[in-house]
């Protein structure tokens, strides 16, 4: 059968899109609004609550590792409840914080439960299911991300404005689970063979079967260049976005309204919505590596015009165009290892990778965090966060010469 529309497989990519929705909403958009919310007790700076968000994605760092490999054997229903419930209990407890020194616990904990949805868990529950299809199947996945982005933030700013911080943080919690849960349990499975499937809906008849990629041991994958390459250009990207992101609204609030801050958030979640949705019709016809070096190009030249901004429309505008590519900053590292190193060792392998890019990108909260306080600007942090992008693309460039080969 060619790959029909009813392919369970799909109805997997469609879950994780879900969660990926919820998720990236409260797990990687929210902190900016919750680092907004605590930094406005007297006392509180914004470095002091951006250190407890680092903590969180260090947490998360070394937790993710071991997510893929946990998928790939077992599946994601357990993990992804656990992941929800940890997730939520977080949320709960940072609403709660009356003291500085409790939101190394609140945070910590929401970010342990992430580990557990974020890319990594959903490019895990996807590939087993898609060989032909595998870019376009995770790309549309993690359209839910770039929907979070969009929504998360006006969301959590409206549930604030409504219910007081406290209680929208409950509320969110709830949302977490009740959003999750339900589709972890009922509707995600390992793999496409515990149901009689076979990858992208295609049966198996001997001449058409998808072929078996190589299998491949942590170590071994480290030792490649290609591998490498990508730890080190996208941990350092994602260092630049999850610190962006985490301080956009306070950068934004030093020009604009609560409300414009909102709207602009929303508009450059359209764009990384836009931006995945190219991504998906593109992933499986051209070169993966000079797809991530123009994204990279690209998010350094929004970086640049935000940080030159002296007006709100300059501000906007560079903060529009870094937007448009925010979502596949988190793709395609998954699209690189999935297309390099193949199903079999997709979990085990993207994990350690995982690791690795979060151990990096735990840093850009603080980062810029701290630069804001001893500058008074993020003008500096911004700055040379682009230079580090075009560092990037110039790395995941060199390494199409360096294919991944047993060592």
């Amino acid at each position: 059968m060619n790959n029909a529309p009813t392919f369970y497989g799909w109805r997997i990519v469609w879950a994780c899109l879900f969660i990926a929705f919820i998720a990236w909403s409260f797990a990687l958009y929210g902190p900016s609004v919750y680092i907004y919310s605590l930094s406005e007790k007297p006392g509180w700076s914004v470095g002091q609550i951006s250190l407890a968000l680092t903590f969180s994605f260090l947490i998360n760092a070394f937790s993710i590792g071991f997510v893929g490999s946990i998928i790939g054997r077992h599946g994601p229903q357990l993990i992804m409840t656990v992941g929800a419930v940890l997730m939520a209990l977080g949320l709960a407890a940072i609403g709660q914080i009356t003291e500085p020194w409790q939101a190394f616990i609140a945070f910590p904990l929401m970010g342990l439960g992430w580990s557990c949805l974020s890319t990594i868990a959903i490019s895990a529950t996807i590939a087993p299911w898609f060989e032909r299809f595998q870019g376009k199947a995770i790309s549309i996945a993690l359209l839910g991300a770039s929907l979070g982005g969009m929504l998360g933030i006006p969301i959590t700013l409206a549930l604030v404005s409504w219910l007081g911080f406290p209680m929208a943080m409950a509320t969110i919690a709830a949302m977490v689970v009740l959003g999750v849960v339900p589709i972890a349990l009922f509707v995600l499975r390992r793999r496409p063979q515990d149901i009689g499937l076979e990858p992208d809906g295609i049966s198996t008849d001997g001449v058409n079967a998808p072929s078996v990629s190589r299998s491949w041991t942590r170590a071994q994958a480290l030792q490649t260049f290609a591998l490498q390459s990508v730890i080190l250009t996208f941990g350092v990207a994602l260092m630049v976005q999850i610190g962006f992101l985490s301080h956009q609204v306070n950068l934004l609030q030093t020009f604009v309204t609560p409300a414009m801050t909102a709207l602009i958030v929303l508009a450059s979640g359209a764009l990384a919505f836009l931006g995945r949705i190219w991504l998906a019709r593109v992933a499986d016809r051209l070169n993966i590596r000079l797809i991530a070096s123009a994204v990279l190009i690209l998010s350094a030249i929004g970086l640049i015009v935000t940080a030159m901004a002296n007006t709100a429309l300059v501000l906007i505008v560079g903060i529009l165009l870094f937007g448009f590519n925010v979502g596949n900053l988190t793709t395609l590292p998954a699209l690189i290892v999935r297309r390099e190193f193949g199903a079999t060792s997709f979990g085990k392998v993207f994990g350690i990778t995982g690791t690795f890019m979060q151990l990096l990108s735990a840093l850009g909260p603080a980062i810029f965090g701290l630069m804001h306080d001893r500058t008074g600007s993020y003008s500096l942090a911004i700055s040379l966060a682009a230079v580090l992008m075009l560092m990037g693309a110039i790395l995941i460039v060199a390494a199409r010469k360096h294919p991944p080969t047993p060592v």
